[in-house]
């Protein structure tokens, strides 16, 4: 079994070596330059009907949103999945541009105020630099170079989380047979109670008949009043029923590596005929064992609500 839930991290620095080019770089065209790359992958899960994967990452890098998919959909069946990816970059190759327009724009404005104002003073350089706009810095990237820097990191980050997953799950799997141990145990000994039914539904009807008639008791009346009733009370078929449920949901977690939607249908069908058992049960032996097994069945449901 594998759990839903799960947390996983992982962290690296890299040196990255990005090679500058095209318009407007042209005194640094072919030029290599190194900088330095942090990334940290965080992976967390929990319970979900469904596979729902939520990636957080820097807008720049919304490109390898599916890639990130696929890989987390590779090893993932089912529950809410939170990818977050950070990047940091240090001492990263810039290239800063002149808003030409703003820039007139501003020193003409700054100008006008001060004819306005009567000061005879041109706005200066340092003035202008500050205004919004003036300067835009460009980092340089590409794409690939930051690709081949987060994969790894990213596969290593889940390949924990699958760890981590598989961890609780084993866990969780280890509580879920234990408590599918009890409903089994209560059903050997409902089984062996079912034939005490029929001995206990003919000695109430002898003790009412003698409570009515005396000693003038028909056994042939005893015994189809006894028929009618065992035909409303008998469980043998429940018992059939259920130990055949219980014998299915076993092999389902031996063979299904994902076996949470077909257990949680199981636990339907094993709650209707443990529900069946204790309404018909006409021995309190048999009620204290549908308690059990009641109380057992809502373990196992509410393990299951993290498993796969």
């Amino acid at each position: 079994m594998i759990s839903m839930t799960g947390y996983a991290y992982s962290e690296i620095e890299s040196a990255a070596n990005l090679r500058l080019g095209g318009a407007g770089a042209a005194e640094t065209a072919d030029k290599n330059n190194k900088f330095d790359i942090s990334v940290s992958v965080e992976i967390k899960g929990c319970n979900n009907r469904f596979l729902e994967i939520n990636i957080n990452l820097p807008p720049w890098l919304s490109m390898f949103e599916s890639k990130i998919k696929k890989i987390i959909s590779s090893s993932c069946g089912r529950g809410k999945v939170d990818v977050f990816i950070r990047v940091r970059e240090h001492n990263a190759p810039v290239k800063v541009n002149i808003n030409k327009n703003a820039v007139r724009a501003y020193f003409d404005a700054l100008k006008d105020i001060a004819e306005d104002l009567g000061i005879n003073e041109n706005p200066n350089l340092d003035t202008l630099i500050e205004m919004e706009s003036v300067l835009e810095i460009e980092k340089y990237r590409e794409n690939g170079v930051y690709w081949d820097i987060i994969e790894p990191v990213l596969r290593e980050t889940a390949e924990k989380f699958q760890c981590e997953r598989e961890r609780e799950g084993k866990h969780t799997e280890n509580d879920i047979l234990l408590n599918l141990e009890i409903i089994e145990s209560s059903l050997k000994n409902v089984s062996s109670l079912a034939p005490v039914i029929e001995q206990t539904l003919k000695d109430n009807i002898r003790t009412r008949f003698s409570e009515l008639l005396g000693s003038q008791i028909d056994e042939n009346r005893i015994l189809s009043e006894t028929a009618s009733l065992l035909i409303k009370y008998t469980i043998s078929e429940e018992i059939s029923r259920l130990s055949s449920h219980l014998s299915e949901f076993r092999n389902e977690t031996n063979v299904n590596p994902r076996p949470g939607k077909k257990c949680d249908f199981l636990c339907q069908e094993l709650n209707r005929e443990i529900n069946t058992i204790g309404s018909k049960s006409a021995i309190l032996e048999i009620s204290a064992e549908v308690v059990k097994m009641k109380e057992a069945l809502e373990n196992i449901r509410e393990q299951l609500r993290n498993i796969e």
